[in-house]
């Protein structure tokens, strides 16, 4: 495997399991949310912390899994000549793309919000009720992981996209890889 093999390799297998783990917290959520409604609704309990629970669960699940999202192609397309074109314009697209548009996203992300999660840190910043989660600091890190996730999986489908144009062999896929690299 070269070099750019296995960079994408190593993107794309990280990726892959943060999504499979991750994926998890929905049916965590289902049941939190089942039992959330049950206790108000029958037993007219509540109970701050669980309704955090379920807006953390929520927000880690969506942001650590968009790089897998993006991996398995499931992102919503605007293009609506994309699924009609050719093999060759895909992988235009995917690259300038990646390169131009996901990946300086990506960066501005982590750029702009590193401060703001790093004075959370400094003060263990938790919630503004007293019995909720005590862990805002946490949650607002899981944005600069989506960052991070995300553009390193733009940067695995701008060198795919790359090495399919120059016509290069193109890394080889995980075993256990459904998502759009599998056919390549």
């Amino acid at each position: 495997m070269t070099g750019l093999g296995t960079i994408t390799h190593t993107i794309d297998r990280v990726n892959r399991g943060i999504g499979e783990a991750v994926a998890w917290l929905a049916v965590v959520m289902v049941v939190l949310q089942f039992t959330v409604v049950v206790a108000h609704y029958v037993f007219g309990m509540g109970s701050i912390f669980a309704q955090e629970a379920i807006v953390y669960m929520h927000g880690i699940l969506f942001m650590s899994a968009a790089g897998h999202t993006l991996l398995r192609d499931g992102h919503v397309r605007v293009d609506i000549f994309y699924s009609g074109a050719s093999p060759k314009t895909k992988n235009i697209v995917n690259l300038v793309g990646a390169v131009c548009l996901l990946i300086p996203v990506c960066v501005l992300v982590w750029w702009t919000w590193w401060p703001y999660v790093v004075a959370s840190w400094s003060v263990f910043e938790g919630s503004r009720e007293t019995s909720g989660i005590q862990a805002v600091y946490l949650l607002k890190t899981v944005i600069l992981l989506f960052s991070a996730l995300l553009g390193a999986q733009g940067v695995s489908l701008a060198i795919k996209s790359g090495l399919a144009l120059t016509g290069h062999p193109l890394p080889m896929p995980d075993v256990h890889s459904d998502g759009p690299d599998a056919a390549i």
